[in-house]
């Protein structure tokens, strides 16, 4: 399946081009072993012309058939290219950015990829109960690959120390797994348990 690339999108997030729009689909948490509860999910990515997605998904637990029955959760955050910050960038907080995007052209763009031949990105993902990720990796054509560099948690909030997860976009649908360190369980002290895969098709 070819990818479409808007015509309208800041430069740098042509490369992340790919995952604009909603997906919508199921998965299991844990391993999805047989008896492996179901979920089904709603994500979406967006733009706004600044040089960064927004994304959103919501889950919803399920029964066997997919009965929605009962929200499971909602996370938000923003996913971009991984470069350091120029003075015509927007921020902190409200402080404008030049009109004109940082960086203007598919060149300026492709002088970023990796000796992987990838792009190194960053993504920042808050959650319900005061905890929010910070993932560093890479995204390479439709394959990508994230790993926490730091899991900020509020002082009530449930033990979580880490994460990676993986998104790839397989004959048009989006496949993705979430491996957490949670303290509990067998890899108690810091060990990566598999905490919830799903299979999600495009819808808009």
């Amino acid at each position: 399946m070819p990818i479409e690339i808007p015509t309208d999108l800041t430069p740098e997030i042509v490369p992340l081009s790919w995952l604009i729009g909603e997906w919508e689909g199921s998965g299991r948490l844990g391993a999805g072993d047989e008896d492996s509860e179901h979920f089904v999910q709603h994500v979406s990515f967006t733009h706004n012309g600044l040089p960064y997605l927004q994304y959103r998904a919501e889950s919803w637990l399920t029964d066997d058939e997919g009965t929605k029955l009962r929200p499971l959760t909602v996370e938000t955050g923003f996913w971009a290219l991984d470069r350091k910050q120029r003075e015509e960038d927007s921020g902190p907080g409200l402080i404008p950015g030049d009109i004109v995007p940082v960086l203007k052209s598919a060149d300026e763009v492709e002088a970023l990829r990796n000796s992987d031949g990838g792009f190194d990105i960053s993504v920042s993902i808050a959650h319900p109960g005061g905890i929010s990720e910070l993932y560093y990796g890479q995204i390479k054509g439709p394959q990508i690959q994230l790993s926490t560099d730091m899991v900020m948690r509020g002082s009530h909030s449930k033990e979580y120390t880490a994460a990676t997860r993986i998104f790839g976009l397989v004959e048009g649908n989006l496949l993705w797994r979430w491996d957490v360190a949670t303290g509990k369980g067998s890899t108690a002290g810091g060990g990566l348990e598999a905490h919830a895969s799903a299979i999600l098709a495009k819808v808009g």
